[in-house]
């Protein structure tokens, strides 16, 4: 259903219907197309740097990691195998740190470093048990070996084609070299004892230069395609396993918990002693007066109770509040469309409100889109100068999404440390994702997507 509320308020559209909504960058333009910007790219010949590279690189690698796996191996008869074993899958993990910074620097691929290795005691055999047990240490060793072959055929493929590119379509220009220093009319393409065929003639040059333009231009996109290859195999084989990384933002999102939730005890516990506590106190304070002057002044004392319950008003009113900021009875009671609603209620600006949902999401991402949206329309109030707002809320899949738009004057952005940033937080700790599109001038759309968990 879709609810408005506040004088001169419209009806808005959703804007999106999912994450893929997600704003976007300008795009650059430029004046050539890519495939004739490709051959002069930096990009190309990073790569290509990075595939010649490759080879040396890969044939030390593989030469160290089979000459130490197979010493270790053949060794574990006796005691000596094991450290030694382990010593080079050791040396294949400082390898593999060379190579996330090589595909870091010429690939501008940012692998994470893998796990790091955690022995119980702290002793040698402590360490060399972790060495031995951890799968980024297989991992490495099996890059080692796999990567000789793949660099071996990348490298001969993009010097070839980049080689014979270049020398082709450039033959026109140095063509003269062969009748004025090797004695021949130019390559010779064919030859025997009665007949040989040469690239001379002016068409000859002509075709020769324009295969070589071909061979240019689709250079590049072979080199990256290698290099995609390398990319997934850094990617998946030096970095961290899925459950490591799993653990590690699961690590991140339960301190981001825990300190949200020691905020809020302590903006209630701010909020009790500075609020509903001091008026109690000085509503007893009060009262205490006014029933010693209940004999000697009546009419003062029914002052100071006329005084006090006032008081008691404003007292009651502070703590419904604080009970709506803890967990509003309406969200419990009635949903994200009353809840919403209410809050929209509230808001400074005309609030558009449309909530489609045919049933509710578990109370705790209940809770998460209240307080999100909460916050995103006190940023409207404050911030925006908007003149209108509007939320929307539905499901996709098994995702929640919210949207709030307005017509401010935009420039929100989360990385400048903003109440953005503290939602952001949030909702990661849920697995869940803000996406902020605010151009300078307007308008602003915040998307928020959240698990169902229904």
């Amino acid at each position: 259903m879709a609810t408005a509320y506040g004088p001169d308020t419209r009806n808005h559209h959703r804007t999106g219907a999912g994450s893929g909504d997600h704003p976007q960058a300008p795009r650059t333009r430029h004046l050539f197309p890519a495939v004739l910007r490709a051959p002069l790219e930096a990009r190309t010949y990073r790569e290509l740097a990075y595939l010649l590279l490759s080879l040396p690189i890969s044939v030390v690698l593989f030469s160290f990691a089979i000459t130490m796996t197979s010493l270790g191996l053949g060794m574990l008869i006796t005691f000596l195998g094991i450290p030694v074993l382990a010593a080079g899958l050791v040396m294949c993990r400082g390898f593999g740190a060379m190579e996330r910074g090589r595909a870091r620097g010429l690939l501008k691929l940012d692998v994470a470093d893998p796990e790091p290795l955690r022995g119980r005691t702290g002793g040698l055999m402590s360490w060399v048990g972790a060495v031995l047990k951890s799968g980024a240490s297989w991992r490495h060793l099996l890059y080692a070996v796999l990567h000789l072959p793949w660099a071996l055929f990348a490298f001969v493929v993009a010097l070839t084609f980049w080689s014979y590119g270049w020398a082709a379509f450039t033959y026109p220009l140095w063509h003269w070299v062969f009748p004025a220093y090797v004695g021949i009319d130019g390559i010779q393409l064919y030859g025997d004892r009665t007949h040989q065929v040469y690239l001379d003639s002016p068409f000859e040059l002509a075709v020769t230069g324009g295969v070589g333009l071909a061979l240019v231009l689709v250079t590049p996109w072979i080199i990256r395609g290698l290099a995609s290859v390398d990319r997934l195999m850094v990617a998946g084989l030096l970095g961290p396993s899925r459950l490591a990384t799993r653990v590690s933002e699961l690590e991140s999102d339960r301190g981001v918990v825990v300190d949200t939730a020691a905020a809020d005890l302590r903006r209630i516990e701010r909020d009790l002693h500075d609020g509903a506590q001091a008026r109690l106190v000085a509503l007893a304070m009060g009262l205490g007066l006014a029933k010693e002057k209940l004999t000697d002044d009546p009419e003062a004392a029914a002052r100071m109770v006329d005084e006090a319950h006032g008081e008691v008003k404003v007292a009651l009113q502070e703590l419904r509040d604080l009970a709506r900021g803890i967990h509003p009875a309406v969200l419990t009671d009635r949903g994200l469309d009353a809840a919403l609603s209410a809050i929209a209620s509230r808001c400074t600006v005309p609030v558009n409100v449309s909530v489609d949902l045919t049933s509710r999401p578990a109370q705790a991402i209940e809770g998460i889109a209240y307080f999100t949206v909460s916050e995103l329309l006190q940023n409207v109030s404050k911030h925006s100068h908007a003149t209108r707002a509007s939320i929307d809320v539905w499901r996709t899949a098994d995702r929640l999404m919210l949207q709030v738009t307005d017509n401010g004057r935009g420039g929100a952005d989360i990385a400048s440390g903003s109440g953005l940033a503290g939602l952001t937080e949030r909702l990661d700790a849920v697995d869940g994702v803000l996406v902020v599109g605010s151009p300078a001038g307007g308008p602003t759309t915040v998307t928020a997507e959240l698990p169902w968990r229904g």
